[in-house]
């Protein structure tokens, strides 16, 4: 029976993949920012109208979803400033450089890394510090935890992990579900269950490549 959806993945670094749905949800996610000019018409649409009043004053704090913030930023005409979310602040870092696999990232921020990657898109005075640091906290801080995500993965066959994977951001689930299903796959292989095993697509598509090279 053919799946009804076929799951896309999101897209890599600063660009989105908009037939994916985890980046579409994680474009709804907020950024904390401020109106450097009135912007007319969008009080309703970010929460803050005042009676009859649509337009927002220049000065205003605002809470921006990602993909209106990418809309509205430009580096020329100063219409929106963004900020830095708390959790990718200083502070924060310093946490996750101690024991990073203390923080609940799901509760904090159920697309870290991917969002993360996205305010390298923004020009703001802490600009310089993403681009220099945050990216490298946010490897840092994945392979701090990748070991003990896939060790978890491994060690929870036939087990209730809700409790495991509920401080997992929705690329740590995502990678502890591929540790599962691999790790079934091979109890199943191992007492007899699979009818074969097949090459990953990842090898067989290398192999396609150098055929094709050959042929060329």
């Amino acid at each position: 029976m053919a799946e009804a959806y076929f799951p896309v993945g999101p897209g890599l670094g600063t660009e989105e993949n908009f037939l994916s749905l985890d980046d579409i949800l994680m474009s709804q996610e907020k950024l904390p920012g401020r109106a450097e000019s009135a912007l007319p018409r969008l009080a309703v649409l970010l929460g803050q109208s005042a009676g009859s009043a649509e337009s927002i004053p220049e000065g205003s704090k605002l809470e921006i979803p990602l993909w209106l913030a990418k809309g509205l930023h430009d580096s020329k005409r100063r219409i929106i400033s963004v900020e830095l979310p708390k959790i990718y602040k200083e502070a924060w870092r310093t946490v996750f450089s101690a024991d990073a696999n203390v923080v609940d990232l799901h509760k904090m921020g159920p697309y870290y890394y991917g969002f993360g990657s996205q305010l390298l898109n923004f020009e703001n005075p802490e600009n310089p510090e993403i681009a220099q640091t945050d990216s490298v906290c946010s490897l840092q801080t994945f392979i701090a935890r990748f070991r003990r995500i896939m060790d978890s993965s491994q060690n929870a066959y036939n087990e209730d992990t809700s409790a495991l994977v509920a401080r997992l951001d929705q690329l740590e689930r995502a990678l502890f579900q591929v540790g599962q299903k691999g790790l079934n796959d091979f109890q199943c292989w191992e007492k007899g269950q699979a009818s074969q095993i097949t090459a990953s697509s990842l090898v067989q598509n290398y192999g396609k490549r150098k055929i094709t090279d050959v042929d060329g």
